[in-house]
């Protein structure tokens, strides 16, 4: 027994050498368990702040898709008003050639003097048809002037819508290039992080695999453990069954005495205890059975 006391004193030194392995060993997984959580936390709010990105950029890139729009809508009305004063001034080309070299006021006050001449003068046939041919080749000449005139009217016109619609097509182009800039921006800033996720998940990876490193070394150790620990527990338990016989053998050996001095107390007329009494009637249905 004095073997199994020691066996199991040497037992628990083992098991505390094992233990504060284990300890060691868990301290370990922990703090390898506290970087890797840490950085999948850190991975988590990045994620968070390129999905906002993501939808900055794209809002963004809907403007700008908008703006090309415009700006295409606004290049074909610069180019219809281009080919309109192309044909205007192909018009004036045209009308410059047949401009009579009378003012359009002077035309007109000729016009008008011939006109009330034929209204307020008492006329004969030939003179009054001399008068008519002459107001339609005047009224032909002042058609030139004024037709001449609308066309440069209409000619500035023209220029002004186009200076307009030219500022409007350079402001859309203006925004979309500050637009598309601030896009390219944030897809840049967007990348990084994405560049920042993968590195911070590859060193997350990294502790989560030095944490099941450390926790597969704490396998072996927690075997040991528990082997040592049934040991210690089979070893117990035989102590106590030999702590328990020995325990049986002294209680019968006193057990041998009291009856023999009972025995002998009868023999000599002598009273017996209590207790006498009840060993030697045991001992009575022992022989019986």
């Amino acid at each position: 027994m004095k073997d199994k006391t020691q066996k199991i004193e040497e037992l628990q030194e083992k098991l505390s050498v094992l233990k504060e392995q284990r300890n060691r060993l868990n301290i370990e997984a922990r703090k390898w368990a506290e970087k890797r959580n840490k950085l999948n936390g850190q991975v988590k709010n990045l994620r968070a702040e390129i999905s906002e990105l993501r939808s900055e950029r794209d809002e963004l890139n809907t403007e700008v898709r908008e703006l090309k729009q415009l700006r295409g809508k606004t290049k074909t009305e610069i180019h219809e008003r281009i080919e309109e004063m192309k044909k205007l001034n192909q018009q004036i080309k045209v009308l410059a050639k047949k401009k009579p070299s009378r003012s359009l006021q002077t035309l007109q006050k000729k016009l008008d003097e011939i006109e009330w001449e034929i209204q307020t003068t008492s006329l004969n046939l030939r003179e009054e048809k001399e008068l008519v041919d002459q107001v339609g080749k005047l009224e032909t000449q002042v058609n030139i002037h004024k037709k001449l005139g609308m066309t440069h009217q209409k000619m500035l016109e023209l220029q002004t819508e186009l200076k307009t619609i030219d500022t409007k097509n350079k402001s859309h182009h203006e925004k979309l290039t500050e637009i598309a800039q601030k896009s390219q921006e944030i897809h840049n800033k967007m990348l990084e992080k994405i560049n920042e996720v993968k590195e911070l998940k590859m060193e997350a990876d990294n502790m989560h695999q030095s944490f099941l490193i450390t926790r597969q070394k704490t396998k072996p150790i927690q075997q040991g453990i528990t082997t040592i620990l049934n040991q210690i527990k089979l070893l117990k338990e035989e102590i106590r069954k030999e702590e328990e016989k020995e325990k049986k053998k002294s209680e019968d050996a006193l057990k041998r005495k009291i009856r023999k001095e009972a025995k002998e107390k009868l023999k000599q007329g002598e009273k017996i205890t209590w207790e006498e009494f009840k060993i030697l009637t045991e001992e009575k249905k022992t022989t019986q059975d």
